[in-house]
């Protein structure tokens, strides 16, 4: 009964957005309880190509120049290298369209509690493979940028 009270009234305050589903959940994960940083090798069976390409790359150029920033110095799913963790995790806002087996989140969010600039708009593309939503792609609505269009070059100097 609570649970179609809830989903009433978010239905009602929000008509336009869809609602979060599994898709979602593999894109949360990156978000809340911590931010993870989506480049570390640890996760890189949540994604698939074109971006494992390019976190390849970046692992190619991290061994080469342990001194030096590698390819991705940001994280990608923040669009930002600062935050507020309680605030990510506050503001964290989802959802998603599925065409067969693909899909989109978006992930709307703030890095701070204060600043129009910490307000972001991250789109993820999913696929699903063998039954997993995998992430194929991180875009920035706010910075106008695709992960799957940066440059490695350090990687494959």
């Amino acid at each position: 009964m609570r649970l179609t009270v809830l989903l009433a009234a978010l239905s009602t305050a929000l008509p336009a957005v869809a609602f979060a589903g599994p898709a979602s959940d593999a894109v949360k994960f990156f978000y809340v309880p911590a931010v993870k940083f989506e480049a570390d090798a640890q996760y890189r069976d949540r994604f698939t190509e074109p971006v494992t390409k390019l976190f390849d790359l970046n692992d190619q150029a991290t061994k080469k120049n342990p001194d030096q920033v590698a390819c991705i110095d940001f994280d990608p799913g923040l669009d930002a290298q600062d935050f507020d963790q309680k605030t990510v995790s506050k503001t964290l806002k989802l959802s998603e369209t599925v065409d067969g087996d693909n899909a989109e989140v978006t992930a709307s969010f703030s890095l701070f509690s204060e600043g129009d600039d910490s307000k972001r708009e991250m789109v993820w593309s999913l696929k699903k493979i063998d039954g997993k939503w995998k992430i194929s792609d991180i875009a920035s609505k706010t910075s106008n940028w695709k992960l799957s269009a940066l440059e490695c070059v350090a990687g494959q100097e």
